[in-house]
């Protein structure tokens, strides 16, 4: 005789994965638990066309096993190149600080006179206002610099394991035990509501960063106005375009502030073009987020605040797909 299902389990279980899911941050492992999900959804999502190649359960094995490698290599040198760009760019200091000071003369002839005397005269004036703030902050930029290190550790294991777990056969939650079973539930309503989101966000930011590089390549060069620093303009755009709301902001102000070395009226263009173009992408936005949920802007927006407010930066980051989740496990008890 089978024995009877506690009603505990339910609860229980929904305190075991929140309470995990808060540990993320003070643990500093939301990173490595975002690389592991994607590398966990791109593997599965890669390896089913090859299953229809490769039959039987080794053929799975084998094909989900040579597109782990593959995933992990790319996205390891994804991050390998982006860190070898910036210490180029850190060892060819008189090439960036020769940038640096031609956006500053641009600037000085735009702005007012009572902000052209906070700006550095020369190069020099910029590696002195450079050398104090790095005295200033020298003990912090340890703490950075360990912090990058920790920060790629565990992206880097945390893609491993998404790509081992990849490899496993997940029963289904009723042939377990029922606490396990119910922590099965969760976990792969939790991994949903990463996919939701951040698929959605992809295609977003992708969306978005097509019309900016339109805009930058294509629009202004025909009015004879040429944005410098315009490939990092287009990459902060799609970096900035996967946080939800405030991607937008940070990258329309990144082009504002470029804009303005230039012209204060090519600023103000480019920023007119920039809030025409997201308010046309704000429908799209909410048709493809709002579909996956069931959430408006202002309902992510306000979760972002407050756990940006409570955890940081990371909270900002795992706040839309915290609450995704948070909102199917409502919806699947008929609450909302």
């Amino acid at each position: 005789m089978k024995a009877p299902v506690s009603p505990w389990f339910s609860p229980a279980s929904a305190l075991i994965v929140g309470g995990a899911l808060l540990l993320v941050f003070p643990l500093k492992l939301l990173p490595s638990l975002l690389a592991g999900l994607l590398v966990f959804e791109l593997v599965n999502r890669l390896a089913r066309p090859m299953q229809r190649l490769l039959a039987g359960h080794m053929g799975r094995v084998l094909a989900v096993g040579v597109l782990s490698v593959l995933v992990i290599a790319v996205l390891g040198l994804i991050f390998a190149g982006g860190f070898s760009l910036l210490m180029h760019e850190l060892n060819n200091p008189g090439r960036m600080m020769g940038k640096l000071l031609g956006v500053v003369d641009r600037a000085r002839e735009q702005l007012p006179e009572a902000l052209v005397a906070y700006l550095p005269a020369n190069v020099d004036d910029i590696r002195v206002a450079l050398h104090d703030w790095l005295r200033g902050h020298i003990s912090e930029l340890q703490l950075l610099g360990k912090g990058a290190v920790h920060m790629f550790v565990t992206i880097l294991i945390g893609m491993i394991l998404g790509a081992v777990i990849a490899l496993q056969s997940v029963p289904e939650p009723d042939q377990l035990k029922p606490l396990a079973g119910a922590l099965l539930t969760r976990v792969q309503r939790f991994v949903e509501a990463f996919r939701n989101i951040v698929f959605a966000q992809i295609k977003i930011s992708l969306l978005n960063t097509t019309f900016t590089a339109i805009f930058l390549i294509g629009v202004l060069p025909l009015f004879g106005v040429h944005l410098p620093l315009t490939k990092t303009l287009i990459l902060i755009t799609f970096l900035a375009g996967l946080l939800p709301v405030v991607g937008n902001l940070i990258s329309n102000t990144a082009i504002f502030v470029v804009g303005l070395s230039l012209s204060i009226w090519v600023a103000l263009g480019a920023l007119a073009y920039l809030i025409v173009i997201h308010k046309v992408e704000y429908f799209l936005n909410a048709r493809i987020v709002g579909g996956q949920i069931k959430a408006r802007a202002w309902e992510l927006l306000l979760v972002m605040l407050v756990f940006e407010a409570a955890f940081g930066i990371a909270g900002l980051v795992a706040a839309p797909v915290y609450y995704a989740y948070v909102k199917s496990e409502f919806k699947a008890q008929g609450w909302v």
